[in-house]
């Protein structure tokens, strides 16, 4: 089995927080190794290839704003079932059910705003992670 890689970003509101380190450092004391890391003002349009599979779904203008709302630390992580096991260190996308020890379970709450704001994402897929890669690491 070979090494996979994923896209992790730390939205907005992780990086007001000024959770990055302590989010990147969890990633890597998980044993997984940091590849690529930048910092970005994303475009609507780099952030309209990336979420084109939720044009026309009510969350999908106000998530596009709050991730306009400010800079987002884009990585790259490479190891074996990184995708797997980013999206379990990350905890579920409802952030005041995620489980304690999880990103979001530990840091996330619900703000009361029209879109989640949950700290993270990950890839979901081998495929969605190349493709993901690719928009954020042209």
């Amino acid at each position: 089995m070979s090494d996979e890689r994923t896209l992790v970003l730390i939205k907005p509101d992780g990086v007001a927080r000024g959770l990055t380190g302590t989010i990147l450092s969890r990633v890597e004391a998980k044993g997984y190794k940091l590849v690529e890391l930048k910092l970005v003002n994303a475009t609507r349009e780099l952030l309209e290839r990336h979420y084109e599979e939720h044009v026309g779904k009510p969350f999908y203008e106000p998530l596009v704003e709050f991730m306009l709302s400010g800079p987002v630390a884009a990585a790259v992580f490479e190891g074996q079932r990184v995708i797997e096991g980013f999206r379990s260190l990350a905890g579920t996308t409802e952030p005041t059910t995620a489980a304690p020890g999880t990103i979001r379970g530990d840091f996330g709450r619900d703000w009361g705003l029209k879109v989640q704001q949950n700290l993270v994402h990950g890839s979901d897929s081998p495929e969605s992670a190349e493709r993901e890669i690719g928009i954020w690491f042209a």
